[in-house]
């Protein structure tokens, strides 16, 4: 289920407030200008090439596009069995920004996108369905977990993809991981 859960920066131990309301999820991080939206679910084989992936998002691709001067669309998978995956972790685990925005849509499994703003730290647990965009500039992390099983769709302006600017902040090592939030139950 996707969940958001708010820590406060400054006290990351404190109970974060959490809802898996996405329509307040939606709200929440709309006020702090990040995209997030539900789209309809596709019926796709589990197996799909990323070509059918892109194909059966055509459309919504097309309006991000238009909307954002995305210029590239690709698809990453990573499945528990990928033998660099603590590698992949460890690379998104430290907090960044990007100089474009950083847009992920979860085809399948999940993941979680910190967001440092300001006071506080937006978690935000996404899952299949889910579309996140973090605007340039944002202080951020990501945590696929330790046995990390997502496919997703990444839209960029910059042709060379992913780029990163570390912040060297250590705010990322503070916060629970995956694995201590799901064994939370939230």
């Amino acid at each position: 289920m996707t969940t958001l859960s708010v820590f406060d920066a400054h006290n990351p131990d404190a109970a974060p407030t959490v809802t898996d309301d996405s329509e307040e999820i939606g709200r929440l991080l709309q006020g702090k200008g990040i995209r997030f939206e539900r789209w309809p679910t596709q019926d796709l084989p589990a197996e799909a090439a990323p070509e059918q992936i892109l194909a059966a998002y055509s459309r919504e691709i097309a309006k991000l596009k238009a909307e954002s001067g995305f210029q590239t669309a690709d698809v990453v998978t990573l499945n528990p069995d990928n033998p660099q995956k603590e590698a992949f972790r460890k690379k998104f685990l430290d907090e960044h920004t990007h100089s474009e925005d950083e847009v992920r849509f979860f085809v399948r499994g999940q993941g979680i996108f910190y967001l440092h703003l300001g006071d506080q730290v937006f978690a935000v647990l996404c899952q299949k369905n889910d579309l996140i965009s973090v605007p340039e500039g944002t202080r951020h992390w990501f945590d696929m977990g330790p046995e990390p099983e997502f496919t997703c769709i990444r839209l960029f302006t910059n042709p060379e993809g992913w780029v990163a600017d570390f912040t060297g902040e250590d705010i990322a090592g503070r916060l629970p991981r995956l694995e201590e939030l799901e064994g939370a139950a939230l």
